[in-house]
């Protein structure tokens, strides 16, 4: 669909939606974005739009000479990660259990963490320098550095997810999605606590949206900070690729693997567009440069797509990060029951207790809605469907 432009404040929105679709709490926040004295040339807003902590989820806000830490989330870093295998259906049992507790068994969810680091040089040979980067993180974080180490390769809880599934020609694909873990978080409240005290943004609509202006010092630790946690989200998810792949290959010997496709979504770029050098923050977005590979993830029973981007200079070269909830976590709990979670994920191997009700299909956007109304952002590579998702 051809974007909409809405009126804003300082800058215009510009979104890949309905507005009268969009809840009114998140315009209200796209609004407030679009107060922002540093925005620049307008608000891209994509599909799968819902109101968020700070800064709404699916937007992409382009800042000349700030950055705002509550925009780009506390997960920082989150996103994706997918594989394509040699296997086709025909090679996976009939009965998928067994494969799905495997999974579980390498790769520890919800607050689980490693007894061992798990971080090898089989995932990157410069992990020794990568890691004594540590110390030189805010002081804040200092006592953590254990458990991000035992954390490395695990995948949280939420609407983070393993999956293996099937592309419409039966090969087999591994995907997954999670952040930073604790650190992230850890290190992202320390710099939105410490951007809310400063005196330049006592004027703000919404003092989540406090922001870090270039050539101060404040600046500079949080974006050293923000780098390390967005290379330790990637690192992570390449850690837990590789074993759930050494799952694969102990299951079947002869397997190959196709190169990784990695994308983040709720993280700051350097970029230049609309002829500035900008600070880029896309908080449930990722980027979508002509011939881009990039990966938008549906629920636990629709399905996902692999997409390459078009590089669409209006949406800031961005797309959606997935479908985007339509309620809210307690409202899913409240509408749904176990019972349609176990309709909504027929076959599907997965959980289907109580504790992820809130992440049943239902309480998401429809996917295929989604991807068609940013045709002009992306274009459909593989449209895939979970055969095994596990979930913390």
């Amino acid at each position: 669909m051809a974007a909409t432009t809405v009126r804003g404040q300082n800058v215009d929105i510009r979104m890949w939606t309905r507005p009268d679709e969009v809840e009114p709490f998140a315009m209200q926040q796209l609004q407030n974005i679009s107060a922002l004295p540093w925005a620049v040339k307008h608000i891209a807003v994509m599909p799968d739009v819902h109101y968020g902590k700070g800064a709404t989820v699916g937007s992409v806000i382009a800042l000349r000479d700030a950055v705002s830490p509550a925009a780009v989330g506390v997960d920082i870093g989150c996103g994706m990660a997918a594989v394509r295998t040699s296997l086709t259906a025909s090679d996976l049992p009939a009965t998928l259990r067994g494969l799905r507790s495997r999974m579980e068994s390498v790769v520890p969810v919800g607050f689980g963490q490693h007894r061992q680091p798990a971080f090898t040089d089989r995932d990157a040979s410069d992990w020794p320098a990568f890691w004594k980067a540590f110390d030189d993180l805010t002081p804040a974080v200092k006592a953590r550095a254990e458990k991000a180490l035992h954390q490395m390769g695990t995948l949280g809880g939420g609407n983070h997810f393993l999956e293996v599934c099937l592309d419409e020609s039966q090969q087999v694909w591994i995907m997954l999605h999670s952040g930073s873990r604790g650190i992230g978080n850890e290190l992202a409240q320390h710099h939105i606590a410490t951007a809310r005290g400063l005196a330049h943004n006592a004027e703000l609509p919404d003092p989540d949206l406090a922001v870090f202006l270039a050539g101060t010092s404040e600046m500079a630790e949080y974006r050293h900070d923000l780098y390390w946690a967005q290379d330790y989200a990637r690192r992570n998810r390449g850690v837990m690729l590789r074993l759930v792949c050494d799952v694969l290959r102990a299951e079947f010997p002869h397997v190959l693997f196709d190169d990784t496709i990695s994308c983040h979504h709720n993280y700051v770029s350097e970029e230049h567009h609309f002829g500035e050098d900008v600070l880029v923050t896309r908080k449930g977005a990722i980027r979508a440069g002509l011939g881009e590979l990039g990966i938008i993830p549906g629920s636990m029973g629709t399905g996902s797509y692999i997409v390459r981007g078009l590089g669409n200079p209006e949406s800031f070269e961005s797309a959606s990060h997935g479908a985007g909830r339509r309620m809210s976590r307690n409202k899913a709990r409240k509408t749904f029951t176990t019972a349609d979670l176990r309709s909504q994920t027929a076959g599907v191997e997965c959980r289907k207790d109580s504790g992820v009700v809130d992440e049943i299909p239902g309480a998401y956007k429809d996917i295929d809605t989604v991807i068609a109304d940013q045709s002009d952002l992306v274009e459909v590579v593989a449209k895939l469907k979970q055969v095994i998702c596990v979930k913390g």
